[in-house]
């Protein structure tokens, strides 16, 4: 006889959340009542159409989760509710961490009083969205040292500015967003510099990138600037070299491997209940020894990656609180170090990769198909294995970090 797999044991199989305080668990039971009925009943059908629903950001905004680290709120319960946003729809938690975490956070790092107080109001309540313009056509992982985009000093009657030309690509929220930190080469200095670009400027071309596999509700552009002409205040003021920017990245790599967790829960709730309910050979394959020993990896699996980043969460916590054991032992204050962080990205996104694999097999031929949801899931795991540092690349940072020895040319 079948069961329901609304009495079956929650998916956080070993009760995380109790670590939350009540305030925050209130504050989750809010993120995933609006989830239900404000995201899940179309999320697939948003995929199918590649098609970003801006009508709803009114609505994120109301939720009141932007910038959490300005409300004291715990680290982990910030992880969770990327968790909980990439297990209803990957798409918008993407749009979510590249609009929060990237551009709103590099507004309050390292934006100065003026940038801060003409821009953050609207930004925060969504009135306004961003994006990060790192990325180029033929930079990815050194794009740091081999980013082609330059930005030209130019002082004239008019005052200080900047011109900039190059390419950017795979810039998401790229086709619509009203600004975008961008990044480019000083053509004097050889510096790495920033821009909270207007995106409406002239010079500034943008084009979506089609026949996407994955994140297919994501907006990803590809970005060409000819002779824009920025004004200096709008040039990143807070942040000297973009090694600056280490701290906005980490944070950004840790949201995505909480976006790791999110496709594997996603992945258990779709598998778990398909297998309960599937009837073969006159009973539910959920009794069938092959299918349990699966869903009981995919469980093993999403709980060592939560585990991780539970830990992570509270070495964050930490930190911020200046206690000791954060980062380097023995050192106070110090934020996670990149290799911990790397460590965290590469472990959940390759344990993600094999879960998300399993819940498409138990779902066997109806797994290929969009409606079924796990089709969906399958197919964003794989933007996420790559983005934020690929796999191979997070795996030589922690490399680098254990031997002393530096794999990276």
């Amino acid at each position: 006889m079948s069961t329901s797999a609304t009495s079956l044991p929650a998916a956080d199989f070993y009760g995380f959340e109790a670590l939350l305080s009540p305030g925050e668990k209130a504050k989750l039971v809010q993120l995933r009542e609006f989830l239900a009925t404000e995201v899940a009943p179309y999320a697939v059908q948003w995929w199918n159409d590649a098609a970003f629903p801006t009508r709803i950001l009114p609505k994120i905004a109301a939720l009141d989760l932007a910038a959490p680290d300005r409300r004291r709120l715990s680290h982990l319960f910030t992880g969770l509710v990327v968790a909980e946003m990439t297990r209803v729809d990957t798409s918008l938690a993407t749009f979510f961490l590249v609009h929060h975490d990237l551009f709103v956070q590099a507004l309050i790092d390292f934006g100065s009083a003026e940038q801060q107080a003409r821009m953050l109001p609207d930004a925060l309540a969504l009135r306004s969205t961003g994006a990060f313009a790192l990325t180029e056509p033929e930079h990815g992982s050194d794009v740091a040292g081999g980013m082609s985009t330059t930005a030209r000093r130019v002082q004239d009657d008019a005052g200080t500015h900047w011109v900039i030309n190059g390419a950017k690509r795979w810039i998401g929220n790229g086709t619509f967003c009203d600004r975008m930190l961008l990044w480019a080469k000083d053509a004097e200095t050889g510096q790495v510099r920033g821009f909270f670009l207007d995106a409406s400027l002239p010079g500034v071309m943008r084009t979506r990138i089609e026949h996407k596999i994955a994140l297919r509700t994501v907006q990803n552009a590809h970005i060409v600037l000819k002779d824009v002409r920025v004004a200096e205040c709008d040039r990143i003021m807070g942040e000297n070299s973009f090694h600056d920017t280490n701290k906005l990245l980490l944070g950004s790599r840790v949201s995505v491997a909480w976006q790791a967790v999110g496709q594997q829960l996603a992945a258990f709730d779709v598998a778990r209940d398909y297998a309960v309910q599937r009837q073969q050979f006159g009973r539910p394959i959920a009794s069938f020894q092959l299918v349990q020993d699966q869903l009981v990896r995919m469980l093993g699996n999403l709980t060592s990656s939560m585990a991780m980043m539970v830990r992570l969460a509270a070495l964050q916590d930490d930190a911020e609180a200046g206690l000791s054991g954060a980062g380097v032992p023995g050192a106070e204050g110090q934020l996670p170090t990149m290799a911990q962080v790397a460590l965290a990205k590469a472990h959940t996104t390759a344990a993600m990769r094999e879960t998300v694999a399993l819940g498409r097999s138990i779902l066997g031929g109806n797994g290929i198909v969009s409606d079924y949801k796990m089709a969906k899931i399958f197919a964003d795991a794989e933007a996420i294995y790559t983005y934020e540092g690929s796999y191979q690349i997070n795996t030589l940072i922690v490399g680098r970090a254990i031997t002393g020895i530096s794999a990276i040319v």
